[in-house]
């Protein structure tokens, strides 16, 4: 199995890059073979960036675009 690490030192809230890595707030994201490690300027930004709603479309699936009646009108 092969795995992937990206490392991000933009931090995604300010845009600044991070150029000394060392006792910044970061972040892992993703699965056990392929993660992203994301670097943060301030734990300020880190908590902006953890604040961010994420939709999820999948789990509202009440609607179908099926036309189970077969006169394909709406």
């Amino acid at each position: 199995m092969r795995y992937t690490n990206i490392i991000s030192t933009t931090d995604p809230i300010n845009g600044f890059n991070i150029t000394s890595l060392k006792d910044r707030p970061h972040l892992v994201e993703g699965g056990d073979s392929n993660n992203l490690t994301i670097y943060f300027e301030t734990k300020s930004s880190l908590q902006a960036y953890l604040d961010i709603p994420v939709e999820h479309p999948e789990q509202d699936l009440s609607k179908t675009q099926s036309n189970p009646t077969g006169d394909y009108t709406n």
